[in-house]
């Protein structure tokens, strides 16, 4: 399993619950996760000028996060996204 780590920026803290069902039917596993609260954006994002701030460290089978981000991108309650990968320094 590849470490990942996800920003997600909602207004509906219920949309969370929904996105955790996601990854854990592409048997993904949420090994952190961090409520960073709600803050004011830059500038409006979909028409929101503020959202609120998740942030997870999840594991998941490499050749299944391209199909959750994917399902991601429709997730039309989600204001904005930042996925990184995490590598582990040798």
């Amino acid at each position: 399993m590849s470490q990942y780590e996800i920003t997600i920026l909602l207004n509906e803290e219920k949309e969370l619950d929904i996105i955790r069902k996601l990854l854990e039917s592409f048997s993904g596993r949420i090994v952190e996760e961090k409520n960073l609260g709600k803050k004011s954006l830059s500038y409006p994002i979909k028409k929101n000028t503020s959202a609120n701030f998740y942030n997870w460290s999840f594991e998941i089978e490499e050749d299944k996060i391209n199909e959750f981000k994917k399902k991601l991108n429709f997730n039309e309650k989600i204001i904005r996204f930042l996925l990184l990968k995490i590598t582990s320094k040798k």
